[in-house]
């Protein structure tokens, strides 16, 4: 059986490594804290960006008489600023908790499905002015596809939601 002639050099490099981790684990929560300040502020100047632009097509819509085509293109665009206030308010939480959470990013994939839907929908009218059978077809099969992933998102935001309750009323 051998015996360790010195028992603290084991336990000081020891240190010495738990030392590196922690400082190299310190650097990356910096990195990451940048990270997320730089994401959270493309995010905001990008919806910021979209909201003037908005404003400006709503003004030449609203002087033009309102086209439906304008009116499309303008709640594509409001669904898409939601979306990117969304992923903001994600990166918000991220970066708080130093954690992802799921549900913002189902929030995310639910908006994104139903803006899709809505402008699917929207659109569905100039389809129909020339009617085409394939096309008509693939807008359905994308609308009843879209539709699935709506409900999908639905019930695993319901089941986080009830699984979150449920571990709040056992603490």
């Amino acid at each position: 059986m051998a015996v360790d002639p010195e028992p603290t050099s084991g336990k000081s490099e020891s240190a010495g490594a738990r030392r590196v981790r922690d400082s190299i684990s310190r650097w990356f929560g910096h990195f990451e804290d940048a990270v997320y300040v730089g994401l959270g502020l493309l995010l905001a100047y990008s919806a910021g960006a979209l909201l003037l632009g908005g404003g400006k097509a709503l003004w030449q819509s609203a002087l033009a008489g309102a086209p439906p085509s304008a009116i499309i293109e303008l709640l594509d665009r409001a669904l898409l600023i939601l979306m990117i206030v969304e992923l903001l308010y994600t990166v918000q939480v991220s970066f708080r908790a130093h954690a992802l959470l799921p549900e913002p990013f189902l929030v995310v994939g639910l908006i994104a499905a139903i803006r899709r839907i809505l402008v699917l929908t929207a659109e569905f009218s100039r389809v129909m002015e020339k009617p085409n059978p394939l096309q008509l077809r693939n807008v359905m099969i994308e609308e009843a596809l879209l539709t699935l992933m709506v409900l999908a998102l639905v019930i695993s935001l319901r089941l986080l939601r009830s699984r979150d309750s449920a571990k709040a009323q056992q603490a």
